[in-house]
């Protein structure tokens, strides 16, 4: 079934920590959430867009998570567990899932912006529900199978020059 662009109904669920590591580790840089949120929706009707993260002891994501907010995403947001022995967990995978099987029934297409395979079985069952599935990520962080099965998949790599800016030092 084809959809019509103009009437397309999308929602676009964001993996913060998957991009957020990618992007500093391979490019030094940051996501410009702004050009990427604008580049997926394009003249398609944006139902709700969200994004998964995690808060600090030392919160310097506050403003990171400001700026967000300011462009109309709602943010989804838990404390990084920090045990004594220094390691440190932090995952929203079934949060994020249990979200996009709420909202699918009303949406045509799910656009999750992130690189973890582990999102294959999402993808899957969203397809055999008939929507339309998108993923945006930096390919060459990204599930080769997450990218395979996707009805679309945009690589930021790609066009860095439009979705990554350098950090500052």
């Amino acid at each position: 079934m084809k959809l019509n662009f103009a009437t397309q109904r999308v929602a676009i669920f964001i993996d913060i920590a998957n991009l957020y590591h990618s992007a500093k580790n391979l490019y030094q840089s940051r996501i410009n959430f702004g050009e990427l949120i604008s580049e997926i929706v394009q003249k398609r009707k944006l139902v709700r867009a969200l994004a998964y993260g995690l808060k600090s002891k030392s919160g310097e994501e506050r403003n990171f998570f400001t700026v967000l907010k300011k462009l109309g995403i709602e943010l989804r947001i838990k404390e990084l567990q920090e045990y004594s022995s220094g390691f440190k967990k932090g995952n929203w995978d079934v949060g994020m899932t249990i979200d996009v099987m709420k909202i699918a029934p009303s949406i045509d297409t799910v656009v999750l912006v992130t690189g973890d395979g582990d999102f294959v079985p999402l993808v899957e069952y969203l397809q055999y529900q008939g929507k339309r599935v998108e993923v945006v990520a930096i390919g060459s962080t990204c599930s080769s199978k997450l990218k395979m099965i996707a009805d679309e998949f945009v690589d930021i790599e790609k066009r860095a020059h439009k979705f990554l800016f350098p950090i500052k030092k």
